[in-house]
């Protein structure tokens, strides 16, 4: 399926796939197949079974399981499908996971279907154990203790409400003192240092400083293995650069040779203080990738990037560097740089026209003179054979070298002579606009900063609040907050839309298993639990939120619910089976299903655990995703083998007392009705004549409306029963004419809509149930 949908094998696509989700459909399989061997009462006497006896029980076993092991499979198949709509780099980096696992669910669903059961008929054993093995101990030893603390448990259903009620508030308000960032940022292995000189300054310059700075490298560190600089931008300018730009690729030493220091943040820190020996010179330190991922993404190459819109160059650059001071104030925040506007250094010439108009000359006329001079201008054309050559004429580079030389530039007058520029004009170096930058056709500036030792969401949140409270923009002027604290808000807007839809499948799935929406609510409780768990490990390891971790809650909400299913799929068996005591069938529902509980949940959680302890190459981004599944799972188990049974007995002792409170109304209105119909009956005894007791009832059942009315209610509902699986009519169109060209084009559609199987079968019987309701309305009302 990868091969056929054009999904490669990378760190994503195959480094999250857990083999124990994959497994979870075999393993309740398997285990109801194992249980009915090992527990019930039909093998007593018996010690091996041969092929036939042992299919029909592999048969028995996995039909019983079949519904809770299938739909389970498909509720994590289709809670994967949300994170298809994710955009940008999560989803570039989301997307092939969620395919990979979507394939490999696939095939687990067909296989838990058809292999699984045969296998399981062919080569489990025969032989009938009635010796408690080692497991056996080991479970039963769990059960004793687990059916104990349930037993308590069950006594006190409110305060076990409560207790986790204050747990999921609880982690709700630590969810928002965790922090937030966009995607954990990968150790690529090396540097790419934005290394910046002043503005306006040479070749030469920017040369001499990177070099400086790559000898201060290799020098003192020897993590270093070699150090490449790129200055300005190459002959294809798909890099635009200028000269007082440069980036220095600082390429180090595997990790377990370092000396100097232990983590990529510390390195960065000390080799930034080291540069800063060389004046005039900024370097921020990022990861190349990264680098090139902020810089496509919002045009700076820093992580969080604060864009100033306004009218005024020079207003632009005083708020900057207001900005700036309050930047440096805020832990987390290095490397700042603040866009250079302006600062480049001009030959300004400001022509007196009083002394033109005294020299009889023009402004054009002289402008000409001075760009002959410094430019060079066209004064013909050389031939050598086919090739042309312009020759151009202008000032010896000796001739200028500096301010002077310009203001005793000679200029022609018309009489003849010559009169120096400094005559005429007044030459001056100023700092003109270095680069003018516009987003939707507004001016703007760009003061960037990285993210070092804090996560990105609190470190934003505290500079608003003092931007808030220390600059004050005048009209016409704003502050945006870009960079990667942009993409986690974007991403966050898409989990807001995603991961309710993905909720509301999974109750419409569990709505189909059980035909009932408060079973379907009672195995939804097992979302927030399992938020709790993902919640408290992500503070527990001391990660923030990011993408990463709200794809792993994605993944764990289909998860969690596997449990519940199997549990309430018990009670309801037993329930079917004729028990009614409400304890009773919650104490021997979750000792039955005790076992394949805790492996489902092991299982799944096992098969994350390499990812949630990896410090390999791209570790960061599994981490927080096998953290929130592994902790959520844990504690989502632990808290649903005591909450469900709770939920379970309250909703089906109000569900009960429901029932009897109906009951108790209609025999209240049955008592009145019989009153006001004997009492009608007193009343008109005088004027009847005498009839028998039979003749009196026959006639009151022949002419009783109600009766007559609950009839054609029973017929009705019984035609009703036929009507359950009628599929709707087929649609046909056809369509002949000159619809998409001048050309003649003929057209037909078929069109056939039909509901999800379980639909009709469910309607069935809803059908089924009504008419038998109508059947024993007739007959209460004819024995009224």
């Amino acid at each position: 399926m990868m091969n056929l949908f054009g999904v490669s094998g990378n760190l994503m696509s195959l480094g999250a796939l857990d083999f124990g989700l994959i497994v979870d459909g075999a393993v309740i399989i398997v285990e109801a197949v194992m249980h009915r061997l090992g527990h019930s009462k039909h093998f007593v006497h018996i010690t091996r079974l041969n092929q036939a006896e042992m299919d029909v029980e592999v048969n028995q076993s996995a039909s019983k399981m079949m519904n809770s092991a299938v739909f389970g499979q498909i509720i994590i198949l289709v809670v994967y499908l949300p994170i298809f709509t994710l955009q940008g780099i999560e989803g570039k980096m989301f997307k092939p996971m969620a395919q990979t696992v979507a394939f490999a669910l696939l095939g687990a669903f067909l296989l838990s279907l058809t292999y699984i059961p045969m296998m399981s008929s062919v080569f489990l054993s025969k032989k009938i154990k009635h010796k408690l093995n080692a497991s056996d101990k080991v479970m039963g030893s769990i059960e004793r203790a687990y059916q104990k603390a349930l037993y308590r448990a069950l006594n006190f259903p409110k305060s076990i409400l409560l207790v986790v009620i204050v747990l999921f508030i609880s982690s709700v308000w630590l969810l928002t003192r965790l922090g937030g960032e966009f995607i954990p940022a990968l150790e690529e292995g090396d540097f790419a240092v934005d290394t910046r000189v002043l503005t306006g300054s040479s070749l030469q310059t920017t040369i001499a400083n990177t070099q400086k700075a790559a000898h201060i490298l290799l020098t003192r560190f020897p993590e270093v293995q070699k150090v490449v600089t790129k200055i300005g931008s190459g002959e294809v300018p798909t890099d635009p650069m200028p000269m007082d730009a440069s980036d220095m690729m600082v390429i180090l030493k595997p990790k377990e040779e370092w000396t100097s220091a232990k983590t990529f943040n510390e390195l960065s820190e000390k080799m930034g203080k080291a540069l800063q020996e060389i004046p005039g010179v900024t370097a921020g330190f990022q990861f190349p990738v990264q680098m090139r991922f902020n810089e496509l993404m919002t045009g700076a190459r820093q992580d969080v990037v604060c864009k100033i819109f306004g009218e005024n160059l020079d207003t632009l650059a005083v708020y900057a560097q207001r900005l700036g001071s309050i930047i440096n104030t805020v832990q987390g925040a290095k490397n700042l740089y603040v866009e250079s506007i302006s600062g480049m250094p001009q030959i300004i010439i400001t022509f007196n026209r009083n002394l033109l108009a005294q020299y009889n000359l023009d402004v054009s006329d002289i402008n000409k003179v001075i760009n002959t001079a410094f430019a060079g201008q066209s004064a013909g054309m050389l031939f050598e054979g086919e090739k042309r050559f312009d020759i151009v004429v202008r000032l010896k580079s000796e001739l200028k070298t500096n301010l002077q030389d310009v203001r005793d530039l000679l200029i022609p007058t018309p009489l003849g002579s010559q009169v120096p520029l400094y005559q005429l004009a007044d030459v001056q170096i100023k700092d003109g606009p270095n680069q003018i930058q516009r987003e939707d056709a507004k001016r703007r500036i760009v003061i960037g900063f990285n993210v070092r030792g804090r996560d990105v969401q609190s470190l934003v949140s505290e500079l608003q609040s003092k931007v808030d409270q220390q600059l004050k923009f005048p009209a016409g002027y704003y502050v945006t907050y870009g960079g990667s604290f942009e993409n986690l808000n974007a991403a966050k807007g898409r989990l807001m839309i995603a991961v309710p839809v993905s909720l509301l499948l999974i109750f419409l799935l569990l709505y189909f298993a059980f035909n009932s929406i408060k079973q379907g609510f009672l195995i939804y409780s097992a979302i927030p639990l399992s938020a709790i768990g993902g919640i408290l490990f992500l503070a527990l390891r001391q990660m923030p939120f990011s993408i990463s971790a709200g794809v792993g809650f994605i993944a764990l909400f289909g998860v969690a619910v596997l449990n519940g299913i199997v549990l309430i799929a018990e009670f309801n068996l037993l329930k079917s089976e004729g028990m009614t005591d409400l304890k009773r069938i919650v104490l021997m529902g979750t000792k039955v299903r005790l076992r394949p509980v805790l492996m489902t949940a092991f299982v799944a959680s096992l098969g994350f655990f390499p990812m949630a302890v990896s410090n390999g190459s791209g570790a960061e981004v599994q981490r927080p995703l096998a953290t929130v599944v592994i902790g959520g799972l844990l504690i989502a188990t632990f808290l649903t083998l005591f909450v469900l049974p709770v939920l379970y007995m309250m909703f089906e002792r109000g569900k009960k007392k429901g029932n009897v409170a109906g009951n108790n109304k209609n025999h209240k209105l049955v008592t009145a009705s019989v009153m006001m119909f004997l009492l009608g009956a007193g009343t008109y005894s005088h004027a009847q004549s005498p009839v028998s007791l039979q003749a009196a009832m026959d006639s009151a059942l022949k002419n009783n409306l109600q009766i007559k009315n609950e009839q054609l209610k029973a017929q009705y509902q019984q035609m009703l029963v036929n009507t359950a699986s009628n599929i709707p009519q087929a649609g046909f169109l056809a369509e002949v004419g000159q619809i998409n060209s001048i050309y003649t084009d003929t057209k037909f559609t078929i069109s056939q809509s039909f509901n999800f199987p379980t639909v009709y079968s469910s309607q069935k019987e809803v059908y089924r149930q009504e008419w038998k309701s109508s059947e024993l309305n007739v007959s209460m009302r004819e024995a009224q």
